[in-house]
């Protein structure tokens, strides 16, 4: 076995890039690193690089033979290659056509409405409480819960099962027991479509209910939009808090100006690196990028929160600042073809919360030191298991 680096590389805080991506980048550009899983992948970690990729049509999410693809942890749904390579490019337009409706303007611009309301709610709760309080349960994890839901149209009564199911979806190093939940969730959301045929109203599902999915692929994909629309939020909010708490000054400048949400929603996105684990694609033919070719059916992993920090697109890529000057826009929900979908989305929780939650609690500050934050274990996405706040 060669004599590789294996990544994810290792951070001793959260908020951190480890620089050794910034090196590798900087001697190799593309280089082949081996995974977790033990596989030998083509790392991307440079802006225009990853750009490209992602915009690239000769790589996928399926492999020619999945039995041999390089994987590149244990999860079943980020670790190695799904879908079927004569059908994926036409399954994909076709999802993306019957989802793009749910997320239109119109649709957000109407929920970002009532997820303002959903943000003052929380924090009436929080300012009932006596402090210290843990601010994942009381804001960071209910408030996306609460809006995935309303979009969906998904029980808020039933948040604990399948907030239960999601953990289990997103666990990185038992591939079984994350594929089980999968389907598992696949099930759940097939019966709530099902439902909606009787009994529609105006959310996701309802919008979904008259479509045929003789293969379950439509309650799986809104099983796994379930889940990205409120994990990955939730470790935003997290991250956020902890990225303004650490650069005081640029706090203030938030409380002064609240209109500076947006701004600090982006900074958030760019620096919030939640996930090292970077997203794994395969080459359908030979690709040629700069002097490397990546030979069909290798595997390349995109590293979007790496790229997020390329010194050659943003001066200063580690410094969190509310007044950077417009940059190529950030690669967190991705780029081109496959961008995602529930981006504004996202944008629009993002904003309402950090729009409010300083103006509401201007002495808000962490309860512990930072290095004793509790962070979940063996997750697609490192977080934390409690913030305790206090003010």
């Amino acid at each position: 076995m060669s004599s590789l680096p294996t990544i994810p590389f290792a951070r001793s805080s959260l908020l951190e890039v480890p620089e050794a991506y910034r090196e590798l980048r900087v001697a190799e550009g593309i280089a082949k690193v081996r995974t977790p899983a033990g596989d030998e992948v083509w790392l991307v970690s440079g802006y225009e690089d990853a750009r490209t990729l992602f915009n690239d049509g000769r790589l996928g999410r399926s492999h020619p033979e999945p039995e041999k693809a390089a994987r590149l942890s244990g999860s079943a749904l980020l670790g190695g290659p799904t879908g079927d390579i004569a059908t994926e490019k036409a399954e994909h337009d076709r999802m993306r056509k019957l989802f793009m409706p749910s997320f239109s303007a119109r649709r957000m611009k109407r929920l970002s409405e009532h997820v303002g309301s959903l943000v003052d709610e929380r924090l009436d709760h929080m300012a009932k409480l006596t402090p210290p309080l843990d601010l994942h349960a009381e804001l960071s994890f209910p408030l996306p819960v609460l809006v995935i839901c309303r979009l969906l149209g998904v029980p808020y009564e039933d948040r604990d099962y399948f907030s239960g199911v999601s953990h289990r979806m997103g666990d990185m190093l038992d591939r079984a027991k994350g594929e089980a939940a999968r389907e598992e969730l696949s099930v759940y959301m097939a019966g709530l479509i099902e439902r909606k045929r009787v009994e529609p109203a105006e959310d996701v599902l309802s919008d979904l209910a008259n479509e045929l999915d003789d293969d379950g692929t439509i309650s799986d994909l809104a099983g796994t939009l379930l889940f990205a629309g409120h994990e990955t939020t939730v470790n935003r909010i997290d991250f956020g808090v902890l990225l303004l708490l650490a650069n005081p000054e640029q706090l203030a400048l938030l409380k002064a100006d609240p209109g500076l949400a947006p701004a600090a929603v982006e900074e958030i996105l760019r620096l919030a690196s939640p996930s090292l684990h970077g997203l794994v694609r395969y080459a359908h033919e030979d690709i040629e990028i700069g002097d490397r070719v990546i030979r069909k059916g290798e595997a390349v992993v995109i590293t979007p929160g790496v790229a997020n920090r390329d010194e050659r697109i943003y001066p200063d890529p580690d410094v969190f600042d509310l007044r950077r000057p417009p940059a190529d826009p950030h690669l967190s929900f991705g780029y081109g073809p496959r961008f995602c979908v529930g981006a504004s989305l996202a944008r629009v929780e993002l904003e309402a919360v950090f729009g409010r939650l300083f103006q509401r609690f201007p002495g808000l500050r962490l309860a512990v030191p930072e290095e004793e934050l509790q962070r979940s274990e063996g997750r697609i996405a490192d977080g934390f298991a409690k913030l305790p706040v206090t003010w």
